[in-house]
């Protein structure tokens, strides 16, 4: 046989046996899953301002025992109108020296009814339509959705957080075998110190089996009014106004 006859044959399996390995490593894309900790919740009310740093701790242990905890710090701030800023930050390991970074931040506006989200690293916001409750109102005790589920609340006194008095409260679901999937009854708690002055929870801590333990908590608070351009879109940034889908850009 002649060798270009060899060369010929010898690259026809190569690529074959090429051919036949990629449609083998071959696949679809894959959504994968994405986990988030709400921070506290901050209600549009007029005439309590008030700023501060909330951090959250994310702990969370595995059947093998391992443990994987997180940290992330993001500023709040709600202006002496109702408007709230906030912030998203990506979490980082909790005993490392790298500072959580910005991607995003939320602008709520009651007076104008706007809610202004925009990503840092494309420089863009959108904007659309608001309206949230400035009033809140407490579960009753006892079973609830038809008696799959039961709530028990108890309270944990009065303490002090950044020279704002606070008032404590534990609640605990309980959720009975079978009715998320889960082979026995499940115990969900979560601690609230609340500041009746601020209306807002200066402090949270949830335990849950499925998701660990987290804890959100706001340092370094302060009653004055926020610096008030926090509640504009910096220069550069573009805007799109979801509501009639015009594009401008900040001034």
């Amino acid at each position: 046989m002649k060798l270009g006859t060899l060369l010929a044959a010898f690259l026809l399996i190569v690529s074959s046996l090429f051919a036949q390995d990629s449609e083998e490593l071959m696949r679809g894309p894959d959504g994968g899953t994405h986990y988030f900790v709400d921070g506290i919740s901050v209600r549009p009310l007029p005439g309590q301002p008030f700023s501060g740093r909330s951090t959250t701790d994310w702990t969370r242990t595995f059947e093998d025992g391992s443990v994987v905890s997180t940290h992330l710090f993001a500023m709040v701030a709600r202006d002496g109108q109702g408007r709230i800023y906030r912030e998203g930050r990506y979490s980082v390991p909790v005993n490392s020296d790298q500072e959580p970074r910005r991607f995003r931040f939320k602008i709520a506006d009651p007076i104008t009814h706007t809610l202004t989200i925009c990503i840092v690293a494309s420089r863009s916001c959108t904007v659309t339509s608001y309206f949230a409750p400035t009033s809140f109102t407490l579960r009753p005790v006892g079973p609830f959705d038809d008696g799959k589920r039961s709530l028990a609340r108890e309270s944990l006194g009065n303490d002090v957080m950044d020279g704002i008095n606070v008032v404590g409260t534990r609640e605990t679901i309980t959720i009975n075998a079978g009715v998320i999937g889960n082979s026995q009854v499940l115990s969900i708690t979560r601690e609230f110190w609340y500041s009746p002055e601020l209306q807002v929870n200066l402090a949270i801590t949830r335990k849950d089996p499925r998701e660990g333990t987290q804890v959100v908590r706001v340092h370094e608070v302060s009653r004055s009014e926020p610096d008030p351009n926090l509640f504009k879109v910096p220069d550069g940034y573009t805007v799109h106004d979801l509501r009639n889908n015009a594009p401008k850009t900040a001034n």
